[in-house]
């Protein structure tokens, strides 16, 4: 009995050890430059956000930028100066071109921030359906698209979708690791809200680099649903958070419905 009873009470030492209080002060991180730039052809007005982060508990989720140099050039010559619109907007208008490279260039305050992201042809699409599948007694309906895949070099895709004319919203990313030159077909949800019988989807997809797919593939796994995101890995040098890419892009419109 005596020996159990000191096995107590170092179990109970070694419990209160462990409940140590550990002070972390969020609003001491260092503030970062978030440059983001999604740039398609889907527009001939290219946009590219410039902000900072905030402390923790500021009252704004970031802090604009309004006094940075942007910069856009392409391995043909041409050259495109963004122009400030006020809240970290900065606006140029041109229309990328397929089989281009653009190279980013944003000065704040003699820091800068490069980056560079090639415009791949556009992969077009055969079919699209809505697909209707029961999951535990529900019903769950998805868009998906039918499509050939190009043989012998590496491509990446990304989706956003817009259901009944709301924002489009990111729904995924794929890469041909395991289908080179098959047919293949992606199967696209909305990550927030389940799609209803009779909703109207617009599909915005587009063909990136390999360094936007990776942005966008870590996201979705170190953010699946939490409310506390962590970053992916930028493809801006510098230490900026975001990402810069050019896109082959095309949409497509569905209706939820079955005969």
């Amino acid at each position: 009995m005596r020996f159990l009873n000191i096995i107590l009470i170092i179990t109970f030492l070694c419990l209160t050890s462990c409940e140590e209080l550990i002070d972390v002060n969020l609003n001491e991180v260092s503030p970062r430059y978030v440059i983001e730039g999604d740039f398609t052809n889907l527009s001939n007005e290219q946009t590219i956000f410039v902000t900072q982060t905030v402390a923790f508990n500021a009252p704004i989720k970031s802090e604009p930028i309004n006094n940075a140099i942007v910069t856009v050039s392409d391995d043909k010559g041409a050259s495109y100066t963004f122009k400030n619109e006020g809240e970290g907007k900065y606006v140029a208008m041109f229309r990328p071109q397929e089989k281009t490279t653009y190279k980013l260039n944003v000065n704040i305050d003699g820091e800068v921030f490069e980056s560079s992201s090639y415009m791949n042809e556009y992969i077009d699409v055969s079919t699209l359906d809505v697909v209707e599948d029961i999951i535990f007694s529900d019903t769950v309906y998805s868009v998906s698209l039918n499509f050939s895949e190009p043989a012998g070099v590496e491509n990446f895709y990304k989706y956003n979708l817009s259901v009944n004319g709301g924002p489009f919203e990111f729904s995924g990313v794929f890469n041909d690791k395991f289908n080179d030159g098959l047919r293949v077909t992606h199967q696209l949800s909305d990550r927030r809200n389940k799609i209803e019988l009779g909703d109207s989807v617009v599909v915005r997809r587009q063909i990136i680099d390999k360094g936007v797919f990776k942005y966008w593939n870590e996201f979705l796994s170190i953010n699946p649903g939490s409310a506390a995101p962590a970053n992916p890995t930028s493809n801006i040098t510098n230490g900026a958070l975001g990402y810069f890419s050019v896109s082959s892009s095309k949409k497509y419109g569905v209706r939820i419905r079955f005969n």
